[in-house]
Formats: C-alpha cells, structure tokens, sequence
C-alpha cells in the first residue's frame, strides 16, 4: 500500500523554525517527484514548494522563498520541507504528495498534478 506521513509539525513562535518530514511507504521515492502544500483554515490548498525527480530541481512560492528549503534523501525515502523565520501567516496543515515523474520533467504546485497525499500536520505560528 502507498503511504506518505507526515510529521514534524507543531506550535513555534514567529521566526522560529520546523522542519517537516514526509516519509514514504509501499514506494521508493527516486522516482516520484514530491510537493508541499498547505491549508489554512477557510481557504484554498496552495502550493508550496517542490522538488523533482532525478535532478533536484526546486520550486517555492513567492510567500516563502528565501525561507523554506525543500530536500530529498532517497536512502531514507523522505523528503523535507525546513522551514525558518516562520510568521503567523504560515499557519496551516501542510501536506505532501507525491507523482511518478519522468527524468527531467520538472515539478509543478498543482494539486492536480499529484497522485498520492498525505494525511498532513499542523503547523502553529503563534506567540
């Protein structure tokens, strides 16, 4: 059976830091590329960041560039979202998905675009 989990969330104070971890079960994740979304109460999921399959090519929204870093270790099968200098307005379940990907495609932040999800964690900025 294909599962992600996430974990790693929880309340921190504006600028401080998490780090998510999204790991993969039933599936190797070489070959899959991975995204991060987020969901805040009463809106829409956005995207957050991505990254592809085999070149590690990155995307990041223009709300957290500069602060997210979006990594892989496939020897662990888990891909990371660290996050720093949070602020209250990243306060959200974020989630991670995952979508078979041919080399060189790289990734999109379309929820369509993506086959297998999460159960997603709670991320709190709050003081």
């Amino acid at each position: 059976q294909l599962q992600l989990v996430e974990s790693g969330g929880g309340l921190v104070q504006p600028g401080g830091s998490l780090r998510l971890s999204c790991a993969a079960s039933g599936f190797t994740l070489d070959y899959y590329a991975i995204g991060w979304f987020r969901q805040a109460p009463g809106k829409e999921r956005e995207g957050v960041s991505c990254i592809s399959r085999t070149d590690g090519r990155t995307y990041y929204a223009d709300s957290v560039k500069g602060r997210f870093t979006i990594s892989r270790d496939n020897a662990k099968n888990t891909v990371y979202l660290q996050m720093n200098s949070l602020k209250p307005e990243d306060t959200a379940v974020y989630y991670c998905a995952a979508v078979p990907s041919p080399v060189q495609v790289m990734c999109v932040v379309m929820t369509t675009w993506y086959d297998y999800w999460g159960q997603g964690t709670q991320v709190t900025v709050s003081s």
